[in-house]
C-alpha cells in the first residue's frame, strides 16, 4: 500500500474520533454539571531514513535528517473542569458548587461517585438523592413535616418545622476535591469515579481547603461553549476533507502510473 494512503487513513480515523467528541459536547450542552471533552491528538512513529547528526564524512555531520511520519491518532479525551454557568431555579434542593469540589453520591455497590450536578430530590423515606435515586453522602433526611429547607454556603442543611420557630439542623453537605480532576473517570448519569490518575478524594466542609461553597437554588450548567464547538467542528471537517483529498490524489497518481507505464 502507498504510505500516503495509510497515513491519510489514520488522519480520517483521528478526525472521526475528534468530531465524535465534539458531537458529545454539543449533545450535552444542556446537561447540568457536564464538563466538556477535548480530543488529544498524537503523531505516530517515524521512519528514520537519514539520522540527523550522523557522520556524512570523517569530518562532517548531517545537519538535518530525513524522518517520515506514519500518521496520527487520538490518545485521550481530556475533561475540561472549568466552572460552568449559573442557572437560577429557586428550588430549595437545587445546589451548585462554586469552586472545585464535587458532591458525593453513594453508589449501589457501596463505592463513592462524584458529581457536579446538584439536581437533588427527596425520595419516599425523606432521603436526599440525585436524579438517579442514589443518596447523597453523608446521608441527609428531610422530615415529612418540614415547611422549608435551607442549605448554607458551608453545606449545613436545616429545616423549619411547625410549632418550632428555630431551624433544626438535619445534616450537612460535604464536598470532595482531587489533585487531578481530569483523571476522574466519567461513568454516565453525570457521575465520575476515582482513579489512580485522579488521586484520592480530599473531603471536607464547603468553604474550606479551596473546595468551594454550596449555593442553594442554583444549578451549574455545562461548560460547553456552543460557538467554540462549532468552530472546532468546522476545523475537524476541513481536516477530514483534506485527508480524503489526499487519498483521492494518491489514487489518481496510481491510476496514471497504471495507464502510462
Amino acid at each position: 500500500m502507498h504510505p500516503a494512503l495509510w497515513i491519510s487513513k489514520t488522519g480520517l480515523d483521528a478526525q472521526q474520533k475528534g468530531i465524535s467528541t465534539i458531537a458529545n459536547n454539543l449533545a450535552n450542552v444542556s446537561t447540568v454539571g457536564f464538563k466538556r471533552d477535548r480530543a488529544v491528538f498524537e503523531d505516530l512513529l517515524y521512519q528514520t531514513v537519514r539520522q540527523p547528526g550522523a557522520q556524512s564524512t570523517q569530518d562532517t555531520q548531517l545537519p538535518s535528517g530525513l524522518m517520515q511520519g506514519t500518521g496520527v491518532r487520538v490518545v485521550a479525551s481530556q475533561k475540561i473542569h472549568t466552572q460552568g454557568g449559573v442557572q437560577q431555579t429557586d428550588n430549595s434542593l437545587d445546589l451548585m458548587t462554586q469552586g472545585r469540589g464535587f458532591f458525593q453520591i453513594l453508589m449501589p455497590d457501596g463505592s463513592m461517585g462524584f458529581t457536579r450536578a446538584g439536581e437533588f430530590q427527596v425520595n419516599a423515606e425523606g432521603t436526599v438523592v440525585n436524579a438517579s435515586g442514589h443518596p447523597v453522602e453523608p446521608a441527609i433526611t428531610i422530615p415529612g413535616n418540614a415547611q422549608s429547607i435551607t442549605v448554607g454556603e458551608d453545606g449545613v442543611v436545616s429545616v423549619l418545622q411547625p410549632g418550632n420557630p428555630v431551624p433544626v439542623q438535619v445534616g450537612s453537605v460535604q464536598l470532595s476535591g482531587f489533585v487531578n480532576p481530569a483523571g476522574l473517570q466519567p461513568i454516565g448519569n453525570s457521575l465520575f469515579i476515582e482513579t489512580a490518575a485522579s488521586g484520592a478524594p480530599q473531603t471536607g466542609v464547603p468553604g474550606t481547603n479551596g473546595l468551594g461553597t454550596t449555593r442553594q437554588g442554583m444549578l451549574e450548567t455545562s461548560n460547553v461553549n456552543s460557538v467554540e464547538e462549532m468552530v472546532s467542528m468546522i476545523e475537524v471537517q476541513r481536516a477530514y476533507e483534506m485527508n480524503s483529498k489526499v487519498i483521492s490524489a494518491v489514487d489518481s497518481m496510481l491510476s496514471f502510473v497504471n495507464q502510462t507505464l
